[in-house]
């Protein structure tokens, strides 16, 4: 399998809330989900939460792109406007900083219409252990 196809299928949370990747190349990665009744708030826009696991996801698949398994360690977000029923969010890391043990990351969330919806940088922290996949695609 690959690391797509891995973590599409291993992280149960986010592909249970309808998150998928969408693209993942060497410390890059896009994670994708249309904003459906589930992912509202009580005010009616897309619970930040939902916004945090899309980053999230995204972060995974950067760091992990090299074959070590890394776990994150800590994650910002700063929402910049509010995301609704219907549309599109697409979430894109880049790994700003490809330390061995502890690699750093920014991401942008943006709507179907190039909106800039939230920003998020993660931190991340590699296992010895490798992370098996047959390839990034």
């Amino acid at each position: 399998m690959t690391l797509k196809e891995t973590l599409n299928t291993c992280d149960k949370f986010a592909s249970s809330n309808g998150m998928q990747l969408i693209e993942v190349s060497e410390g890059k990665a896009k994670a994708q989900m249309l904003v459906q009744d589930n992912h509202l708030n009580a005010g009616g826009v897309c619970q930040g939460g939902a916004l945090f696991t899309l980053g999230d996801l995204a972060v995974a698949a950067a760091v992990n792109s090299h074959g070590q398994l890394t776990f994150g360690i800590q994650n910002s977000i700063s929402f910049l406007q509010s995301a609704k029923k219907g549309d599109t969010l697409t979430a894109t890391a880049s790994e700003t900083y490809n330390h061995p043990k502890i690699p750093y990351v920014n991401v942008e969330i943006r709507n179907q219409d190039d909106k800039l919806i939230a920003v998020m940088t993660g931190q991340g922290y590699r296992k010895k252990d490798s992370m098996p996949y047959d390839g990034l695609q």
